[in-house]
């Protein structure tokens, strides 16, 4: 089968029409720079330096977007976090947040709340490494929801099964994304990246 490429008008909307039939279906398809108009995965991004690490220039037709984090590690104690951002900048309050842990040494089980990020560790050490994924969605307008599910490896064979959930509601159009520490701690290993959906 050839390629079809089809251009759309000054708008930045390409409609496709099904024949009508039992009535007219119409697929519009999002503006976008991407393999696909829907979905886009940014360039991996090592966290082995830095304090942050940050995706600007978000499109406003995102609807999901995921944060991906393999083997991620900070020099000292904090914790790793997400911030979202908007044009006026990352956003610091308002957040509605948890976070629940499972501690393999002792069968423990802890959770604590925050309302200034949505958090991805629990507990830090320079030794400790985290994978799993932070999925955030957009509820309506400006107001997005989180869920999270990570691995955080203590050595010695003991980790933390981490479970994050949130929301907030933003001022405006999401625009960028942080993902840092809580404290001034800079990344040492591992790599992140994200998808986003429209």
């Amino acid at each position: 089968m050839s390629s079809v490429i089809i251009s759309g008008d000054t708008s930045g909307a390409i409609t496709v029409s099904a024949p009508a039939v039992a009535g007219t279906n119409t697929l519009t398809l999002q503006a976008a720079t991407a393999t696909n108009a829907v979905n886009k995965l940014e360039t991996a991004v090592a966290s082995t330096s830095g304090t942050s690490i940050d995706f600007t220039a978000l499109p406003s037709w995102i609807k999901r977007i995921t944060v991906m984090f393999q083997g991620v590690s900070l020099s000292a104690t904090a914790n790793v976090i997400v911030r979202l951002g908007t044009s006026g900048g990352f956003v610091s309050s308002g957040y509605a947040a948890g976070v629940g842990v499972i501690t393999n040494a002792n069968n423990t089980t802890r959770a604590t709340a925050y309302t200034t990020y949505f958090p991805v560790t629990w507990t830090g050490s320079a030794a400790y490494l985290v994978y799993g994924n932070l999925t955030i969605t957009n509820l309506t307008g400006n107001t997005w929801t989180a869920t999270g599910n990570f691995y955080q490896d203590q050595g010695g064979g003991n980790f933390h099964v981490i479970n994050v959930s949130g929301a907030i509601a933003l001022s405006g159009v999401l625009t960028q994304l942080r993902i840092t520490s809580d404290a001034t701690d800079t990344f040492d290993a591992g790599t992140i990246n994200i998808l986003y959906e429209g």
